[in-house]
């Protein structure tokens, strides 16, 4: 029986308590849904397989003492089938103990529904926009940015596991001063001259200097003699901004694709396939700035003042109100904000009725006027806009910082992190810590084989399990003539329990956007295993003499442990099996790999 069912069966106690007249003032109103019923596991497993506190939940309400309204409770749950034995403990806590074929229950059910099982549609019939990374094309892809790369699409899959539908999305700020920055440090490294006080720093920006040169020589076109005066038109006649020039345009026009790309293929690479590559440029290009304006307009939170145009944020929540039209004439960064998000809750294809945002820590000023915004659209701030900050990641070697990139300078790109330690080491360790964290990412213990390196301990598990597979092949032992009952001891109860508790904590991460605790799942249901291999066997092992020379009770033990008749073996593999799906459907979850052999 899963922690779900027993949270069912009590839900159904305590509404025929109710009818009973058993349960005191309370009314079935007042009794909370399944999901707000907590069964929990007991530290000490002498206290039962689970433990409920309903009791101490209701008491208040039904105007009764706890261990009062728990006594009818117990006695309704010892009749269920499958339940061995219940007690009342402290001050109204419900132990329960299950039958050892009903503990067992949850091997049959993994093996049957495959890397299915846990997943649920709780999350089913919405849409669910999440934008993460979308760092400006003017770079590689920092460290800060990876974090969210592995974050984020452990989120996606954890969302869809859910049952929601999910449109992962990167946000190309392609239009403002961050890529006039990145075109002048271009031409001024394409001059060999000293880079712009605001400018771009690193190798990288050299070498794209140069493949712009080529690209633009084997085009006919010599970009180092076209204008570098401000002003005048472009290649193709078109007025150029002031302060542009000719010349900044063509390296502007032909770099950004090539950082474009390089981006796209590093997600590529780190497992991280997004369903829509947005440009900033399209909000401008195709009007969607103006038709965002106007339809706030019409709601009466845009107005004028000192000749430029504003939005009335305070109208719903935010410090000041925000300019969106300077009185230059030119659009401020939120005017296209607003625009995005205007775009994804109405677009034609897969409209959102969530936009979840990913942002970096120096973002966190932007939340009032988001949200601000999102209301003035007339949709619920925390519900329609979800706003997660993440926090700094530092990289470490030798217990010391470590700033490694030769491309980008001072600082630590995806593709430096990938080749320090491959791609599992590095979407598992960024994904495992809670975002609303700062972490230290260890380069030592991430290269390390031993059990102090999480992402090897959960993998060592899977391959461990398979190694099993092999071996009890070997000796010809199958699923076949298995008693699940037989699976009684304590090391066996422990690994029961961990698998059960996967639905609910799968559900539980979808909810709270919180990927890293799939990760801590796994590695405690790794732990739970390895002990569990530690002390019992699928294929028999003969005794050893100092083994045999132990009393009786330790002797049959041993012989149980490590010579288990064929169906006890045979239920023992498929508890191995239920095991090795799991930690291979959860690293999955995590984009990282369940190797067969390590």
């Amino acid at each position: 029986m899963s922690p779900e069912a027993l949270s069912e069966l009590i839900s159904a106690i305590a509404h025929d308590l109710v009818a009973q007249g058993k349960a005191g003032d309370l009314t079935d109103d007042l009794i909370p849904s399944v999901d707000k019923l907590t069964v929990m596991r007991p530290k000490d497993r002498a206290h039962g397989d689970w433990a409920s506190n309903i009791a101490m939940q209701l008491a208040k309400k039904a105007g009764m003492k706890p261990r009062d309204l728990a006594e009818p409770f117990a006695a309704a749950l010892a009749e269920a089938e499958g339940i061995e034995s219940v007690e009342v403990a402290g001050p109204g806590f419900i132990n329960i103990t299950l039958d050892s074929a009903s503990a067992a229950a949850v091997v049959d059910k993994v093996l049957s529904e495959g890397a299915a099982f846990g997943r649920n549609d709780h999350l089913g019939g919405e849409t669910l926009n999440l934008e993460f990374v979308s760092a400006n094309p003017t770079g590689p892809i920092h460290i800060g940015g990876t974090r969210w790369a592995a974050v984020g699409d452990s989120m996606a899959r954890v969302l869809e596991a859910n049952g929601a539908t999910v449109v992962r999305e990167y946000y190309f700020n392609d239009h403002g001063e961050q890529i006039n920055r990145f075109a002048k440090s271009l031409v001024a490294a394409a001059h060999g001259e000293e880079c712009p006080a605001d400018g771009y720093k690193g190798a990288y920006i050299d070498e794209i200097a140069r493949r712009v040169i080529d690209e633009a020589q084997a085009d006919g076109v010599d970009v180092l003699n076209l204008p570098r005066v401000d002003g005048g038109v472009d290649a193709d006649g078109n007025p150029l901004g002031e302060g542009d020039s000719q010349q900044r345009e063509e390296f502007r026009k032909r770099a950004v694709p090539m950082m474009f790309a390089e981006i796209r293929e590093s997600m590529k690479n780190f497992r991280v396939n997004f369903d829509v590559w947005f440009h900033e440029n399209s909000l401008y290009e195709d009007g969607e700035v103006e038709r965002a304006i106007a339809d706030l307009r019409e709601r009466g939170d845009i107005y004028e003042k000192d000749g430029a145009t504003w939005f009335a944020s305070t109208n719903h929540g935010d410090d000041k109100d925000r300019v969106i039209v300077k009185s230059d004439g030119n659009y401020a960064y939120f005017a296209a904000d607003i625009a995005y998000y205007r775009n994804k809750r109405h677009r034609e294809s897969n409209p959102a009725d969530v936009a979840i945002y990913m942002l970096g820590a120096d973002h966190h000023g932007y939340i009032g006027r988001m949200m601000a915004m999102c209301a003035a659209f007339g949709d619920e701030p925390g519900r329609n806009m979800q706003i997660l900050i993440g926090q700094l990641v530092n990289v470490m070697k030798d217990g010391k910082p470590v700033r490694m990139s030769k491309r980008a300078g001072n600082v630590v790109t995806i593709d430096d992190l990938v080749e320090a330690v491959g791609v599992d080491a590095a979407r598992y360790s960024l994904a495992r810590t809670d975002y609303n964290t700062p972490v230290d990412i260890d380069l030592d213990l991430l290269a390390s084989h031993t059990n102090e390196n999480p992402v090897y301990y959960v993998q060592y598990a899977h391959a461990r399990a398979c190694n099993v597979d092999r071996n009890a092949a070997d000796a010809g032992i199958t699923h076949e003539g298995a008693d699940l009952a037989l699976l009684d001891t304590e090391a066996d109860g422990e690994v029961l329990a961990a698998l059960a508790q996967w639905p609910a904590l799968l559900s539980l991460a979808g909810d709270l956007r919180a990927p890293h605790r799939v990760a801590h799942y796994l590695e405690d249901l790794a732990a739970t295993y390895h002990k569990w291999y530690n002390v019992e066997r699928v294929v028999p092992m003969a005794l050893t003499d100092p083994e045999e020379r132990q009393d009786d009770a330790a002797r049959e033990a041993l012989r149980i442990a490590k010579n288990p008749e064929p169906a006890r073996a045979a239920a023992r593999l498929k508890l191995n099996d239920a095991v090795r799906i799991v930690i291979a459907a959860g690293l999955d979850l995590l984009g990282v790999e369940a190797p067969e052999r390590m």
